[in-house]
């Protein structure tokens, strides 16, 4: 196996987008299906949430395994060059994401955090999970393959 370059790798990581990505796409178009409007990328609430629902007093995050550390997750994988930065990088990242749902939740929203492998293994089911929390009463969501809806941050 070939690995990449410097140079190429640089130009391959400037390339992920941090909005509108597939799984967000998806996760959208489910929840329109269902007749759920919101806002996207919210920039005057913390963490610019990917989906705002002001109706229900909601927020949902689409987040990336890779990029948001999904505990467990076969996605959540480590590059081995450069371990010393991505270790790093990764852990500002979930302190951050910690830090917004805080802040989120102070504020009185309530918090979805919906991993990128609960929309790819199914995405109708994890918008099934959505609508069933905005409709419901609890605070917080998070979907993810591993408990595919449970309680909880």
């Amino acid at each position: 196996m070939q690995l990449a370059t410097s140079p190429q790798r640089s130009r391959m990581m400037s390339g992920i987008r941090g909005k509108n990505t597939w799984p967000e796409r998806t996760l959208r178009s489910f929840l329109f299906a269902k007749g759920l409007r919101y806002r996207l990328h919210v920039g005057t609430l913390p963490g610019t949430p990917d989906l705002v629902f002001p109706k229900y007093r909601a927020v949902v995050f689409v987040h990336g395994c890779f990029w948001h550390r999904h505990d467990g997750c076969r996605y959540t994988t480590t590059p081995q060059a450069n371990a010393d930065f991505w270790r790093q990088k990764f852990l500002g990242n979930v302190d951050r994401d910690r830090r917004h749902v805080e802040q989120l939740r102070s504020l009185g929203w309530r918090v979805a955090i919906v991993w990128e492998c609960a929309l790819k293994r199914s995405p109708e089911g994890a918008a099934r999970a959505v609508e069933g929390w905005l409709h419901g009463d609890s605070d917080v969501l998070e979907i993810g393959q591993l408990a595919s809806a449970n309680n909880g941050t």
